[in-house]
């Protein structure tokens, strides 16, 4: 679930996630960010937090801290929907280096 609080000039974006009793513990993250900037990329405080958490689950998966399948259960989404959407971010779902490729096509 998503919560929002509006305060002044700044608004708080909470994720809220609850899970069965033998599930993963959850974490949340407080942002603090203008309340005006949701606007200012045409999207609803909703569309925000969601592309908010997309480009942080991008990232990470970038950066190889993240396999996909933890990237796209960060969001909410199925993996075949994060693989769907990485073209959008520029992020390739395979990342090897030329000498990786050689040694991959040698031993295929």
């Amino acid at each position: 679930m998503l919560e929002i609080e509006i305060h002044q000039d700044f608004f708080f974006l909470t994720t809220i996630s609850s899970f069965n009793v033998d599930a993963v513990n959850v974490m949340q993250i407080l942002v603090d960010i203008p309340a005006m900037l949701p606007d200012a990329l045409q999207r609803t405080p909703y569309e925000f937090a969601y592309e908010a958490k997309m480009a942080m689950a991008v990232k990470l998966y970038e950066m190889k801290r993240l396999s996909s399948g933890m990237a796209a259960t960060l969001i909410g989404i199925d993996r075949a929907e994060f693989i769907a959407a990485l073209h959008q971010y520029a992020v390739p779902v395979i990342d090897l280096g030329s000498e990786e490729l050689e040694s991959d096509l040698k031993n295929a």
